[in-house]
This record gives structure tokens, sequence and C-alpha cells, in this order.
């Protein structure tokens, strides 16, 4: 009967000890060859990855790690997997110079937003995007409410580019502060100015329960209508 902890096989698998100088050559040989192989493809920086580089990465990083300490796993058809997938990434990348149509299928396209202090809710839609993240985004950029926004691009590296109007054409936005967003009601008590919290479009709203006249939400914050601090 096997033993409940048998610590030779937990830690080595049962294999002999002078096999961690095979995994430490194994480790240098594949190392060396995703090196080469990143240095071939000429990839970008991690924060500039597309989806189609990221799946380069996690094949290549699938293909070197078996290898490394499997000792069933041999070196030269992962190192037959590092040709085949950069020559495939080099001929993709090739391609999408030369075709409008492959560049928009693998490295996706930039999408609108914001449009004039508003959200772009028809593109936001297509996009997994979530408001926290996004909103956390801004916030970054100095953006106190979505009125100061005068278009903000989600560009295919992730990156969101924003670009602001003047102080004088600031208009009044939805808050993008937690602690001023939370403060949301259906319930009108305050004839105001206030914000959709789902699309940030604008209404003048008495006392009473009001339904969005752009997305047909009920959901409302008041507005902020302060100039941005850089």
């Amino acid at each position: 009967m096997d033993k409940i902890f048998d610590w030779h096989k937990l830690l080595m698998n049962e294999l002999p000890g002078i096999f961690l100088l095979e995994v430490v050559f194994r480790s240098l040989i594949m190392f060396l060859v995703a090196f080469a192989a990143f240095r071939f493809s000429g990839k970008r920086g991690i924060k500039q990855l597309s989806v189609f580089e990221l799946a380069l990465i996690v094949s290549l990083g699938s293909a070197a790690g078996d290898p490394m300490f499997y000792e069933d796993v041999g070196l030269i058809p992962a190192i037959t997997v590092f040709i085949i997938v950069t020559a495939f990434y080099r001929l993709v990348t090739w391609l999408v110079t030369k075709s409008e149509k492959i560049e928009a299928i693998v490295e996706g396209k930039p999408i609108y937003i914001i449009m004039e202090g508003k959200f772009c809710i028809e593109d936001i839609g297509k996009n997994e995007l979530a408001r926290e993240e996004f909103f956390a985004q801004l916030r970054v950029h100095s953006i106190e409410h979505v009125g100061q926004v005068k278009w903000a691009i989600l560009e295919t590296s992730g990156d969101i580019s924003v670009f602001y109007y003047d102080d004088e054409d600031v208009k009044p936005g939805l808050p993008l502060l937690p602690h001023v967003y939370s403060k949301q009601s259906k319930l009108i008590q305050e004839e105001a100015l206030y914000a959709c919290s789902f699309c940030a479009s604008t209404q003048h709203i008495k006392e009473v329960a009001a339904v969005c006249q752009v997305c047909g939400k009920d959901v409302w914050v008041a507005t902020l209508h302060t100039k941005r601090i850089e």
C-alpha cells in the first residue's frame, strides 16, 4: 500500500536526483530558444500587446515550459513548435501591413467610448469593458466628470486616449469620483441638472421619477461642472 506522504514521489516524482541537472540544461536551452523567438518576432512592450500577440506568448510559453521538466518531452519537437509559431506570427504581421481587412481582424479597431461628453453606449456594448475599470482609467487622467471629455477612444492596445474640452467649453457631466457617483437615485428630491448613470446624458429634472430620453434608464446622479485640474 502506498504511503500517503511519499516525499520522494511528491518532490521528485520518483525520478533520480541526477535528473535535476537535465532540468537545468533543458531550462537554459528553452529559455534561449524563447528569447531568440521573441527577438525574431519583434514583439512590442507588454502594455502594447494585442490579443494576437498574447496568443503568441501563451503558445510559446506552453511549448517552452513542458520540455523544461518533463523527461518524456523532447527538445527537438518543442523547438520545432517555436519555429512554426514564430514563422506564422511573422507571416501574419506581414499580411497585416498589406491588408486593412486582415489588420482589423488581427488587431481590432479603435472604438469611441465618449463623444461630446456622452458615452457611446452602442460601441461600449460591443466590448466587455467593466464600467469601474473604465472610470478608473479616466480618473488616472485627472478627469472628475464626463463633461470634461470631448472624445475618449479605446485603442487596440487597451489604452484609452483622451481629448479634453477647453475650460470654457466644459459641460456639466456625470461624476466619476466614487463618493459622488455612488449618490444615485431613481426618485429626484431636488430640481436640478442630472446625468444618467448609464449613458451620461444630462436632463433637467424636477422632483419626480424620470426616464432617460436616450437610453431609457431611470437612475440619476447630480452633475458636476468643474474645470479640469491637471
